[in-house]
């Protein structure tokens, strides 16, 4: 009987430990998002910008965090942070209380950088994944952001296909 005890424990602590690593190797797959431009940096953000204000979205702020680096000495390659925002979705969150706690995640970003291999990428963090994990009126909002903002990033990514 203790045996059986013992070996079911271990069978637990065993299958616990393998789903923490496959779900700490996959997380970051299913949460980031990264796509190839089709275009070139300077381009790719106009285009985007474009696609932006075609779509009834805002665009309060442009990091350049390429800039801010260098005002420290650093020097690193092309990357700028846009801070997209769609008034009508944040304030279904922004206007309760309980919902207020997403705030972080606001608003949304999609960023555009260059790699060492000279191709320009956009990433993003996965909304609609992220929002399934709050649910309610959260995941509402999330689900609506992610599917308009992806609508604004197909516009300048390459086909998965391709």
């Amino acid at each position: 009987m203790m045996e059986r005890f013992i070996f079911i424990l271990i069978g637990l602590i065993v299958g616990a430990a393998i789903t923490f690593f496959i779900i700490r190797s996959m997380a970051p797959k299913m949460m980031l998002v990264e796509s190839e431009s089709k275009y070139s940096f300077e381009e790719t953000l106009q285009r985007l910008q474009q696609a932006i204000d075609q779509k009834g979205w805002k665009t309060p702020a442009v990091h350049d965090l390429q800039a801010t680096l260098a005002k420290f000495d650093y020097d690193v390659r092309k990357v700028k942070v846009m801070a997209v925002c769609q008034p009508d979705i944040a304030q279904k969150i922004l206007s309760r209380d309980d919902e207020r706690i997403a705030s972080s995640l606001m608003p949304c970003r999609i960023s555009v950088y260059e790699k060492s291999d000279g191709k320009v990428y956009v990433s993003r963090l996965n909304s609609i994944k992220m929002g399934s994990l709050f649910g309610g009126v959260i995941e509402e909002a999330m689900d609506i952001a992610g599917h308009q903002s992806e609508m604004i990033i197909q516009t300048v990514v390459k086909d998965k296909k391709a």
